[in-house]
Formats: C-alpha cells, structure tokens, sequence
C-alpha cells in the first residue's frame, strides 16, 4: 500500500518563501515521476511543478522563476522551494506520485498520478 504524506505549509506574508516536504512510501521504484498540484477554494486542481524519472521538469507559467522542484530518489522525497509567495499562490497543495515511469497523459496531468496526499494549507497573506 503506497502512502504520501506532505508537510511545510503554512501562513506567510507576501513575498516570503516555505518549503513543503512529500515523502511517497511503498512505491515501487524510488525515480517515479512526482508532482505537485494545488486547488483554490472555487477552482480546478491544477499543476504547479512536476519531475519526471530523468529528472525533466515542468513548473506552471505562474510560478517559473519562484518555485524549485527538488527530488531526492534515495529518500523517496519531494521538495517544493516557494520564494517570492503572492496571495495569489494561497491553496491547498497536494503531492502525486506516479504507478508507472509512462502513461498517456503528460508529466502536468493530474491523470498521469495515481497516489495522492491529504494536502498541506498554503496562505499567503497581503
């Protein structure tokens, strides 16, 4: 049974930064491709940035320059650096991980994950 456990978020001012943490356990290879997406009251889950088994990533348009997707395969575990935050960014985030290093859909699909966390709260006050 794969669990995915996230943690790091929080409440902070605009223009400050948080680190969230996933860690996947049970998965059954540790360079699956990973990601993280996030839902605002009132709006679809969409993807935020996601790192493929070859270390190829994808990060939304809205947060290139700021967030930095890390993995560490040993570990299992996924990063997200936020800087730079803007009350925009305020959501829950959600850590996925994959079944299989291909499927049909693309690394910013939700449908390309199968296992899923609980969500860790990102605010981002003005």
């Amino acid at each position: 049974q794969v669990q995915v456990v996230e943690s790091g978020g929080g409440l902070v001012q605009a223009g400050g930064s948080l680190r969230l943490s996933c860690t996947a356990i049970g998965l059954s290879y540790d360079d699956l491709p990973m990601g993280w997406f996030r839902q605002a009251p009132g709006k679809e889950r969409e993807g935020v940035s996601c790192i493929s088994w070859n270390g190829s990533t994808y990060y939304a348009d809205s947060v290139k320059g700021r967030f930095t997707i890390i993995k560490n395969n040993a570990k299992n575990t996924l990063y997200l650096q936020m800087n730079s935050l803007k009350p925009e960014d305020t959501a829950m985030y959600y850590c996925a991980a994959a079944a299989s290093y291909y499927n049909e859909y693309g690394l910013q699909s939700a449908l390309r994950y199968k296992y899923w966390g609980q969500g860790t709260q990102v605010t981002v006050s003005s």
